[in-house]
């Protein structure tokens, strides 16, 4: 399943990448998401290059399929790692992976944050693998679906944010 979704901010692209890399603005929208025990494990950033590491826990944003019950809790284990690449001075680049404790899933995928000083958009680009036979495309289906609501709803927090 693939997911592609574009986010535009009212916001200069060094202020949007630079509150995506601050461990306050992480906690605060966690806090708006309703994540719980939040734990940015790893962040670093330059001019050039980023990676963050965030592990949090998240509930499903809809009713869990019956096929999915046996994979999927109340509260779930998360870790999102990301590797940002400054492109040039108006582009960062984004390689993501999402990892759901207990999921036999494979969340990944790239951003493209464009923009200048006074605008930028993010584009997102998301694919989710399941090979479980016989269930893998609803499980992969249920997965997209949530995340899309999951971003849709982080997108909100972060405009609320900046």
């Amino acid at each position: 399943m693939e997911l592609t979704l574009e986010h535009p901010y009212d916001a200069g692209l060094d202020h949007v990448i630079a509150r995506f890399f601050s461990e306050d603005h992480i906690h605060e929208k966690n806090e708006k998401l309703g994540a719980r025990n939040v734990r940015v494990a790893e962040i670093q950033k330059d001019d050039a290059a980023g990676k963050l590491v965030v592990e949090r826990e998240m509930t499903a944003s809809a009713e869990v399929p019956g096929v999915l019950a046996g994979f999927h809790r109340e509260w779930n284990r998360v870790r999102q790692e990301e590797h940002w690449f400054r492109k040039d001075d108006g582009e960062w680049h984004c390689e993501f992976r999402v990892k759901i404790e207990g999921v036999p899933a494979k969340i990944k995928g790239v951003m493209r944050l464009l923009g200048n000083g006074d605008r930028c958009i993010n584009y997102v680009n998301l694919s989710v693998l399941c090979e479980v036979p016989f269930l893998g495309r609803k499980i992969a289906r249920f997965l997209a679906e949530d995340s899309r609501a999951k971003i849709d709803r982080e997108y909100q927090a972060i405009c609320h944010l900046l």
